[in-house]
């Protein structure tokens, strides 16, 4: 009987032993080698952004390819590792230019869809948003650069990769004066995205020493601007703001041939564009200058590589850059945050220094103190019905002009 139990207790040794043996050798083999990572047996979570795009509203025609630069950047970001290998899942809506929708849109975003993060596009979407997005922390970047927008301490959640529509009112001053100009003045429409600009470009012109003539104010809508522009026909200006969107623009250009102005015109980055030379036709060669915040579609940057590897031959407009730029932007910041969210998010994105967009734009740089991405922009004008870049344009980042 002891002989038994004696040989019961080494078989259950025995066995315990094997156990503890075989469960080191599991767990041994579970265990990645040294500077490996463990393997992951899920999939990665999905990192989810909002979309607020003009499909089918009156910025449409622009609106559109916009859109598609945000559906086809996601596509290459995804297949380029997405963020830190989580794909990104853009969640797109149509608001149709109506901030009512916007914000109602924003609100199925922030509680159904769960996002820290949204691409909007124009004026309409992001003030309808701008009150919300500091109380609920998420962040909004657009292609409305609104001055206002730049300074933290009001607008802590808003980014745009432009300069703003004040610094490229300064940026055409600062041309027209290295470009032996003496007399200025300023075309816009009786618009706030037309107004905004007037006084910081008027500050900016009289500190040039520029002399200012009269305003003229020509409508959106407009399909002649010959009366208005005899306004200033005697006052005879060596450059001329124009505020207002590109078929308006081109009716100036084309009016001011006809009456045969020897002005030379400074365009606003929303009033020249890929149309503006069908538009404005031979009167634009030598005379109309635009401001631009993205290489056009097609422009030999590094960027253009990425999106042809993306899209193939299929060709869009400069609105196409404007998303995919905003979209490397977010990537990069994404990338940075360690768990993103709309305050690591916003984080990153300031620690951003000459940010690199592919040649897109100029060198980014967003700080705690200061969302100005940039205050430099191409500026190009049209030969053979082509937009050729003139040179590129920049002025100091002075923090006086923070927020103006």
């Amino acid at each position: 009987m002891e002989r038994e139990k004696r040989m019961l207790v080494k078989h259950l040794i025995r066995l315990t032993f094997l156990v503890g043996i075989t469960a080191l050798v599991l767990v041994w083999g579970a265990c990645p080698s040294a500077g490996q990572d463990p393997p992951d047996q899920t999939p990665p979570p999905e990192v989810v952004i909002g979309g607020l795009f003009d499909i089918t509203g009156r910025t449409s025609d622009l609106g559109r390819d916009y859109a598609q630069g945000a559906v086809e950047a996601v596509m290459y970001i995804n297949a380029n590792g997405g963020i830190n290998g989580a794909p990104i899942r853009l969640v797109s809506k149509d608001f149709g230019y109506d901030g009512a929708k916007a914000l109602k849109l924003y609100q199925q975003f922030k509680h159904v869809n769960k996002v820290f993060a949204i691409l909007g596009w124009g004026m309409a979407d992001t003030a309808a948003l701008a009150p919300h997005l500091g109380k609920d922390r998420v962040v909004f970047m657009s292609a409305h650069c609104d001055p206002e927008l730049t300074d933290p301490k009001k607008s802590p959640y808003n980014f745009f990769i432009g300069p703003t529509y004040t610094d490229q009112a300064r940026l055409a001053m600062h041309y027209a004066k290295d470009s032996g100009g003496r007399k200025v003045c300023f075309i816009y429409p009786e618009h706030p995205f037309g107004q905004g600009p007037l006084a910081a470009g008027k500050d900016y012109a009289q500190k040039l020493g520029l002399e200012i003539g009269p305003d003229v104010v020509v409508d959106l809508r407009a399909t002649d601007a010959s009366q208005q522009l005899l306004q200033i026909k005697e006052f005879a200006p060596d450059f001329a703001w124009i505020g207002g969107t590109t078929p308006s623009a081109a009716v100036i250009v084309k009016d001011a041939a006809k009456l045969g102005f020897k002005t030379r015109f400074l365009i606003n980055g929303w009033g020249f564009d890929d149309k503006f030379p069908e538009l404005a036709g031979q009167p634009a060669e030598g005379r109309a200058l635009g401001l631009m915040s993205v290489r056009p579609f097609g422009f030999d940057a590094p960027g253009t590589k990425a999106i042809r590897e993306t899209i193939g031959e299929r060709t869009y407009s400069l609105q196409f850059n404007k998303a995919w730029a905003s979209m490397m932007v977010l990537w990069e910041g994404l990338k940075r945050a360690k768990r993103p969210s709309g305050p690591t998010l916003k984080a990153a994105l300031e620690t951003l220094v000459n940010f690199d967009s592919g040649g897109l734009t100029p060198p980014l740089t967003y700080t705690p103190q200061d969302h100005r991405g940039t205050t430099a922009c191409g500026l190009y004008g049209i030969k053979d019905g082509q937009i050729v870049l003139i040179t590129d344009l920049n002025i100091e980042r002075k923090s006086e002009y923070l927020g103006w």
